[in-house]
């Protein structure tokens, strides 16, 4: 089982994934240690990202994605993933790539991974990146992911659990642990996720 952390900066993906790791016993790759040096240079300096400058970056966490899928690995990876094209990617490596030309479209969705969905009011999560400190990622640049976050939906078959962040992070872990345990149950089908609101 693969869980993909994601949400905006500053949303508390790196504490939850900590607090998860801990609890699960999981190991813990966090997204922000795989950036370019160039990316991390160009967020400190309080520039937005563009997709060319992500898909270098996504495609290692894909690398280590794949890497726990075929040895059969229970892991936490965290990303922010704010566009369907860059969970494509995290899922599908190079083949999800806009030049790539891929037939039939690739499925949204891998079977025994899936996204948490950290989401909440802008207010809230700006307040939070203002008080944090330490990080290269500038509470300024929050604005624009939000701008460019794509929900994650059913209709699109994507692997999702939505998860408030106004909740603490014990309530959203036992949201997960609950998941977990309704993923071994035959009578369901679990392919789809939520519609987060």
């Amino acid at each position: 089982m693969i869980y993909i952390i994601m949400g905006v900066s500053g949303c508390g993906k790196s504490s939850l994934g900590a607090f998860l790791s801990e609890k699960l016993g999981w190991p813990l790759h966090e997204g922000d240690r795989f950036h370019p040096e160039e990316n991390v240079a160009k967020m400190a300096r309080g520039e937005p990202l563009t997709d060319q400058d992500r898909f270098p970056w996504l495609l290692r966490l894909h690398d280590v994605i794949e890497r726990e899928r075929c040895s059969s690995s229970d892991a936490l990876v965290t990303c922010s993933a704010l566009k369907r094209l860059y969970r494509l990617i995290l899922l599908h490596g190079p083949k999800a790539l806009p030049s790539s030309t891929s037939s039939p479209p690739l499925p949204h969705s891998h079977v025994g991974v899936f996204f948490l969905f950290l989401h909440g009011d802008y207010e809230v999560i700006h307040r939070r990146m203002m008080n944090r400190r330490g990080h290269f990622m500038k509470a300024d640049l929050l604005h624009s992911q939000f701008e460019v976050l794509e929900h994650p939906v059913e209709d699109q078959k994507e692997n999702v659990v939505c998860l408030d962040v106004s909740r603490s992070i014990p309530d959203m872990a036992v949201e997960v642990e609950k998941h977990l345990i309704s993923l071994k149950s035959p009578k369901k089908n679990h392919q789809n996720g939520s519609q987060c609101h």
